[in-house]
């Protein structure tokens, strides 16, 4: 095989849902038999912690009718209907039209959406509420899209585009975030640089994004050409006939395939940008990926923050199990809290870790690997099937609130257990 041909195939390897599974579960097999310095496994927490995220699930949606775990959750924050307010502004936009507004709405909010510290908030204007952390970005980024900071045409604020991504600073998303010397938001100049990186990989596709950049027409490429081998040559030829379904992890190929090159931390390998994908000793491999753990956080994000705009757009986005759970503060601080996850070392918690560090690098593959064991236990204790509870769910129904309750419950302000230096792209 070509160096290149080897290079592709190690690519391909790291982009693909299977591996995130599949190295997460060697590393927590590892931890699992005592061979590692950093962490031991308990899982006789695990009935325990799904009998929590079980009853909060039931107290959150009574009727058991749980929606996907998705930016559009944050974007109803404080009990406000936003996506109608969205929806009113859309106007008579055909189908299709509007998932491309859906979808960058979604894509733009998502990668705004890292951790934003314990010290920032925002009021929105409209409705005289605060908000922080996630909810509080979210609805940042709602008012901003709606007031046309994501696009460079005044005629059509309810888009983004390129140009107006590319003139993306730090004052501007100050301004849109209410940032100030009291009112610090973490991680801002990685936010900003991640817009116009985004805005870059638009400008530089516009074979995909069409001349204007516009990341919406993702929602073409891929129900149009779902089938196709490569993402960069698909453009809706005339007369093409749209697909009704498209697979979970098929959006998540596009997104990395498309937007890999944005992220600022993150491995490389030769010139190929992997975004959050880190390395650990016990992560197995072959090739170029040996030893690598793909984790692929924001970009799953996205993808579970697109099912809905697919969905409203007419496509059924199918296999959504492909997907792993987000390992990050909430999903992998529940682990931590309930001690299902048991450091090793007494004073993590007092420590400043980096993405990078084999610690950091372990926890969040024990996240992935142990909340996949963790579903079919809170699936039972709803007496609900796979089908009707996906991984989508149980994470809303679910581990990330019951990460956020725990966590309220033990520290002040809620704080996440784990202190990780964050430049505003990978948490």
């Amino acid at each position: 095989m070509s160096d290149d041909a080897a290079l592709h195939d190690a690519v391909r390897v790291l982009r693909a849902p299977q591996t995130i599974r599949e190295r997460s579960a060697l590393i927590a097999a590892a931890a699992s038999a005592g061979r590692s310095e950093h962490f031991s496994v308990d899982r006789t927490a695990l009935p325990g912690v799904a009998a929590r995220v079980a009853r909060l699930t039931r107290e959150r949606h009574p009727d058991l009718v749980i929606p996907y775990h998705s930016r559009w959750r944050h974007f109803e924050a404080g009990g406000v209907d936003r996506k109608a307010e969205l929806d009113a502004r859309l106007g008579d936009r055909t189908e299709v039209a509007a998932a491309r507004s859906y979808v960058d709405l979604a894509l733009v909010s998502v990668l705004l959406d890292a951790g934003a510290g314990p010290e920032w908030s925002y009021r929105e204007r409209e409705t005289g509420q605060e908000f922080v952390r996630s909810e509080g970005l979210a609805v940042a980024s709602f008012r901003a899209f709606l007031a046309g900071r994501f696009s460079s045409d005044a005629g059509d604020p309810c888009r983004v585009d390129a140009n107006a991504l590319l003139w993306m600073d730090e004052p501007t998303l100050a301004e849109i975030f209410q940032v100030s010397a009291e009112n610090p938001l973490v991680g801002l100049a990685g936010r900003a640089a991640l817009m116009r990186g985004l805005g870059e990989a638009l400008r530089d596709q516009p074979q995909l994004f069409t001349s204007i950049g516009q990341p919406g027409h993702l929602f073409d490429a891929l129900t149009y050409h779902a089938h196709a081998p490569r993402l960069r040559h698909h453009r809706p030829a005339p007369g093409s006939q749209r697909h009704h379904h498209v697979n979970a992890g098929r959006i998540l190929g596009a997104l990395l395939e498309a937007f890999s090159g944005i992220w600022p931390a993150g491995m490389r390998l030769g010139e190929v940008p992997l975004g959050d994908a880190w390395r650990h000793p016990q992560a197995g491999g072959q090739g170029s990926s040996a030893g690598i753990v793909p984790f692929h956080k924001l970009s799953q994000w996205l993808t579970y923050s697109l099912i809905e705009p697919f969905e409203w757009g007419g496509v059924k986005v199918m296999e959504l199990d492909e997907l792993t759970a987000l390992p990050e503060y909430r999903n992998g601080g529940l682990l931590l809290d309930t001690g299902v996850i048991v450091p090793r070392d007494a004073e993590f918690a007092q420590r400043r870790w980096q993405p990078q560090d084999t610690w950091v690098v372990e926890w969040r593959a024990l996240t992935v690997a142990l909340i996949d064991e963790l579903a079919p236990l809170v699936r039972a204790e709803l007496g609900l099937s796979a089908e009707q509870m996906p991984l989508a769910r149980v994470l809303e129904g679910g581990t990330w609130a019951a990460g956020r309750q725990i966590a309220a419950e033990l520290r002040d302000g809620g704080v996440p257990p784990v202190q990780i230096v964050s430049d505003g792209t990978v948490f």
